[in-house]
């Protein structure tokens, strides 16, 4: 080509990227890098500080400036292996494969592929592979459907509560920051993380189990109770009462009076009498319960626990802790929450 010709065409460009809005010259500035450099990362963060989970997340420079987290950390963020195809494998299994399909399964397949760092010689970009965190939303969706039709295998009941907390805590953030974002209100990024925490945290309640098994068994053994095949035995429910909620806080049964006298007053019937403990009180009945289950473990018998108790927590109002034998065949508690069944036979005498 002419020299001349060449170096007109320069010119000409140069004076039509001017004439540009900046917008556009912006997206076209960003669609050469890509073409060069593929997809890069403007930001970076980690979900451990705040969450205690080693997940790291990006925000890229592509037009829906995507929200992405490592393919490593989408099996983290669900308690899956830290290995960085753990959740590729977990997607393939045949439980989650029948419900996500195809379609879902190739997104996980495929990866977003994009460059972290500054570049230069001695600090070149690396490449990170990773997810659109709106797929850890989908996925999650697909285990509950798995859970609800019995297909998810047992070993992957904790991934299946990672995935209700996950999803309830998403939709709580995602409807408040809309109405934010419709009524002109911009959040400080601490206001963001602190209120994600919190819904997480709200969430995780839902699915903390009220007693350790531990010290089910230990009641097991130490009362001589046979073990049914399914549901738990009657006699559970005076002790988890007598034992537990009576004396707890040493309120001789104060704390037990007010939590069923919230429920009554239009709480939630579905909800278990610990749901309605404040943060306070969740701490104060955990710590009764390691009490009362290091009791249990270094007992012989159920006079020398019964003794225990007496001598830990007494001092209150007498504590009924003898277990009352039926008048008639026991009666199973089934599903129904154990607390449930001691208000339900009470409300009918």
């Amino acid at each position: 080509m002419d020299p001349d010709k060449r170096k007109a065409g320069k010119i000409g460009g140069a004076r039509r990227a001017e004439l540009l809005p900046a917008d556009r010259r912006a997206d076209i500035a960003r669609r050469a890098a890509e073409a060069r450099w593929g997809l890069r990362a403007t930001h970076k963060g980690s979900f451990q500080q705040q969450f205690g989970i080693d997940v790291d997340c990006y925000v890229l420079d592509d037009a829906q400036k995507s929200a992405v987290i490592s393919q490593r950390g989408m099996g983290e963020a669900l308690g899956l292996y830290r290995a960085g195809n753990a959740i590729t494998r977990f997607v393939s299994t045949r439980a989650i494969a029948k419900i996500a399909g195809a379609e879902l399964i190739a997104k996980f397949e495929n990866p977003v592929k994009f460059q972290w760092g500054t570049g230069g010689a001695e600090a070149p970009p690396s490449t990170v592979h990773g997810y659109d965190v709106t797929l850890l939303i989908d996925l999650s969706n697909a285990i509950i459907a798995a859970e609800s039709a019995g297909e998810l295998p047992p070993q992957h009941a904790k991934v299946a509560k990672q995935a209700h907390i996950i999803v309830g805590a998403s939709a709580k953030s995602g409807i408040k920051h809309l109405v934010y974002a419709l009524a002109g209100y911009n959040p400080t990024a601490e206001e963001v993380i602190a209120a994600f925490k919190l819904y997480v945290q709200e969430e995780a309640k839902k699915y903390e189990p009220e007693f350790p098994s531990e010290l089910y068994t230990e009641w097991y053994r130490l009362y001589g109770i046979p073990v049914p095949e399914r549901g738990k035995p009657w006699h559970f429910k005076y002790l988890t009462v007598n034992h537990i909620y009576v004396p707890l806080a040493q309120s001789s049964g104060k704390i037990l009076e007010l939590l069923r006298a919230h429920k009554a007053s239009g709480g939630d019937r579905a909800k278990k009498l610990f749901q309605f403990l404040n943060d306070i009180g969740a701490r104060a009945l955990r710590m009764h319960l390691g009490r009362v289950l290091e009791m249990a473990e270094s007992s012989s018998d159920r006079y020398t626990y019964e003794r225990k108790i007496t001598q830990r927590f007494g001092g209150q109002q007498e504590l009924d802790l003898v277990v009352p034998m039926p008048k008639t065949e026991p009666i199973q508690a089934a599903d129904l929450p154990l607390f449930e069944n001691l208000e339900t036979k009470e409300a009918a005498n």
